[in-house]
């Protein structure tokens, strides 16, 4: 009995190790995150990000451990190598950006050094999902933000005077009513299209649509769904703003916007999933 259990211990023990050697190296990362980075409107959606990599993994243990055992040391060692010095350049330079990218490096290597690419493969997109960890670069957020607040003001301006609501607009300035109200870089959904792109990439992989254009289109899908939920929820605090005064639009309500902001988009995808199961031809199967 006692050699039985250490036989089943057996290959437990590399995946332990490296769960401590995982734990060790990125826990004081997420700690500091924590007490900061992820306390932020930008990249509060992190922390669930990384609850759904923990379960996507937990539901790819079986076919990463019946995978066969063919460990490829060469590219495992250099992606390691390449991700511990992302790691270092991240935490040293303070660029949050390369450290939590450095992440993607090193569970590749995990699997590559203990079981092979069929483990890789199978555990793919547990490994892809990390990538919504990532903050966006500054220079992107800077070069991104101008427009799509630019846009986004002149599309708001546009549907509520069309409906018949008292509103102008100079430049991200929007005045509706006796109030004014700035876009400002939150609410120019650069990060809440990033976040709705991790939405929409969780809702394409758990409906499992086997055609390929289906899931092509839901894929292009994602970008223009996560931009039009924005608006909504622009043209929510806007109208709150106007009917319910200041102090409503920027207290619990704003807060609220956002998980309206979800609801829009999942509802979307949703939508957008069923009219194409129905208009492509057959052979998606069920969630």
């Amino acid at each position: 009995m006692g050699v039985a259990a250490q036989a089943h211990a057996r290959p437990l023990q590399p995946w332990l190790w490296v769960a401590a050697g995982v734990a060790a190296l990125y826990l004081p990362s997420y700690w500091n995150a924590a007490h900061g980075l992820w306390q932020t409107d930008e990249f509060g959606h992190a922390p669930l990000i990384l609850g759904i990599v923990a379960w996507l993994f937990w539901q790819s243990r079986q076919a990463i451990a019946e995978a066969p055992t063919a460990p490829h040391r060469g590219s495992g060692g250099l992606l390691l190598a390449l991700g511990l010095a992302l790691y270092a350049l991240g935490r040293t330079a303070g660029l949050s950006s390369v450290e939590f990218a450095s992440q993607l490096f090193v569970a590749s290597a995990v699997l590559l050094l203990l079981k092979g690419t069929q483990a890789l493969r199978a555990a793919w997109f547990p490994v892809f999902y990390l990538i919504f960890m990532v903050p966006l670069p500054g220079t992107l957020v800077d070069a991104l933000t101008e427009p799509l607040k630019h846009w986004i003001s002149i599309i708001v301006v546009d549907v509520l005077h069309a409906v018949g609501y008292p509103i102008g607009r100079s430049g991200v300035m929007l005045t509706v009513g006796r109030y004014e109200l700035l876009v400002a870089d939150a609410c120019s959904g650069l990060n809440s299209m990033f976040s709705l792109a991790a939405l929409g990439a969780l809702f394409i992989h758990i409906m499992g649509r086997t055609s390929r254009l289906h899931t092509a289109l839901l894929v292009l899908a994602i970008v223009p769904i996560a931009f039009a939920a924005n608006i909504v929820r622009v043209i929510s605090l806007v109208l709150i703003t106007y009917h319910f005064g200041d102090a409503a639009g920027q207290g619990f309500l704003h807060g609220a916007a956002g998980i309206v902001l979800m609801l829009v988009a999942l509802l979307a995808f949703f939508a957008l999933d069923v009219c194409l199961s129905r208009c492509l031809p057959k052979g998606s199967k069920a969630p």
